[in-house]
């Protein structure tokens, strides 16, 4: 994925936030963190470089001026609509496998990962 983005200047997490906003259209900065699961440290650095590099904008919240929305700009939706089908990467990772042992593995990813981001969470309270 990293070799195929490269071209077009993207990393991999970048290319999953301009996935997110051009089938999901507009979403709040919190929404796609939670979406994502990334921290939210990790997040504003990707944000801010796709907003440097034009391809995406955050707009404060009609109702709370803290909370940004995030959007594709027109560079943001030219760019998308040029960059390569990555679909043979899930191809070729799950071609023959069962629809029902890909969700399920899923499931189970993450059950565990909610479990250890809540376990991360309680030892920094402590």
């Amino acid at each position: 994925m990293e070799n195929v983005l490269r071209p077009y200047g993207l990393g991999a997490t970048q290319w999953y936030v301009l996935f997110q906003l051009s089938h999901n259209g507009p979403t709040m900065q919190r929404e796609l963190m939670r979406q994502l699961q990334l921290e939210r440290a990790t997040l504003s650095i990707i944000i801010g470089s796709l907003v440097r590099k034009g391809l995406i904008e955050q707009v404060p919240d009609k109702v709370d001026l803290r909370q940004k929305l995030l959007r594709l700009t027109p560079a943001g939706t030219t760019l998308w609509e040029r960059l390569p089908d990555l679909r043979f990467i899930h191809e070729a990772a799950f071609a023959g496998i069962n629809e029902a042992d890909i969700d399920t593995a899923i499931r189970v990813l993450r059950i565990a990962t909610g479990r250890l981001d809540d376990l991360i969470r309680k030892e920094i309270k402590e």
